[in-house]
């Protein structure tokens, strides 16, 4: 099954909100529609949802015009960040909702909310209400109401979201396992690029309503197309030609980017040589898993990376060595 969006474009007043956004996703992909707010991201899956209409452009779903067809009828599992649950009813009829609203037969109906809370890892809650529920469970709950009855397209609007981050963490791994073991094509929401790294066979990044880069997360990290993708996928150095040539001249080494690209080299592929010289050591932090370092060169500033505790402080001298190969050019904009 593949969904193709064709050439949308979605105003409100005088404002753009979608501009000829173009792209296709076949199942069992994971899309993750990534970008700061505002781009435009909870617009489009509005839209593929079907709760709101483009004003131009088309969406297929294989060889089926769904562009005016109701949400009601196009029969997407969608989950939002507020949970919505059904207070009064137990956490196995929430799930069972669906099915029993479509005519399904107890039996059928019992056998598949125990399918799925034996996914979710939650058969000892069947009977508990949402308000007995932890927010990551609650969420677990939304997750097999949505898949329960077999959805053609997984929706996901920034579901994670509302959780402290070691349950965000935790679900994050759980709706990847769910996701490939049903096959479905799901299209999710978020703003948070380690969470479109980890989960996203694909990523479409947006920016003011337009995509700015499709691909899959290790492209748009290592080899971004425009300086808002370089600098929106985590942490990046980015360098004018005119500095790399008067200070890096050795980065252009097998490369010929037009003259207004831009160098783009990323924190890890930064090797440090204490005791050499060239650079000088302005901040340390300590986050865990690496230190991020910031450095001073003849260019300008740096920011450097050591996988976990550096034994470099504020004021050391330090050799700095970027291989040609690990710079990436990306276009101004």
């Amino acid at each position: 099954m593949q969904l193709h969006l064709q050439n949308i474009t979605k105003e409100f007043g005088h404002v753009v909100a979608l501009d000829d956004v173009s792209f296709s996703a076949s199942a069992p992909e994971f899309i993750c529609l990534l970008g700061p707010s505002g781009c435009g991201k909870t617009t489009l899956l509005r839209l593929i949802a079907g709760l709101s209409t483009p004003d131009k452009g088309q969406l297929l779903l294989g060889d089926e015009d769904l562009t005016r067809i109701p949400a009601r009828q196009r029969g997407f599992g969608i989950v939002f960040q507020a949970y919505s649950l059904f207070p009064n009813m137990t956490v196995a009829q929430n799930i069972g909702y669906g099915l029993k609203i479509r005519g399904k037969p107890a039996a059928e109906i019992k056998e598949r909310v125990g399918q799925l809370l034996d996914l979710i890892r939650l058969p000892h809650l069947a009977d508990r209400y949402p308000y007995q529920l932890s927010g990551g469970q609650q969420q677990r709950v939304a997750l097999a109401r949505a898949v329960a009855v077999d959805p053609k397209l997984l929706l996901l609007d920034e579901p994670l979201s509302a959780l402290d981050a070691k349950v965000r963490n935790e679900l994050r791994a759980e709706i990847r396992e769910l996701q490939q073991r049903l096959g479905i094509l799901t299209i999710m929401v978020t703003h948070d690029q380690e969470e479109a790294l980890l989960l996203a066979d694909r990523v479409v990044c947006m920016k003011d309503g337009r995509i700015a880069q499709v691909g899959t997360p290790s492209e748009l990290y290592a080899t971004p197309a425009n300086r808002f993708v370089a600098d929106f996928m985590g942490v990046s150095n980015l360098m004018e030609q005119s500095v790399v040539r008067q200070w890096a001249g050795h980065l252009l080494n097998g490369h010929a980017p037009p003259a207004d690209y831009i160098a783009c080299i990323r924190p890890e592929d930064i090797a440090l040589r204490p005791g050499a010289t060239g650079a000088r050591v302005r901040e340390v932090h300590f986050l865990g898993n690496l230190s991020r370092i910031r450095l001073e060169w003849p260019g300008g500033m740096l920011v450097a990376e050591e996988a976990g505790r550096t034994s470099l402080v504020p004021g050391a001298e330090v050799g700095i060595e970027i291989a040609p190969h690990r710079c990436a050019w990306v276009a101004p904009q």
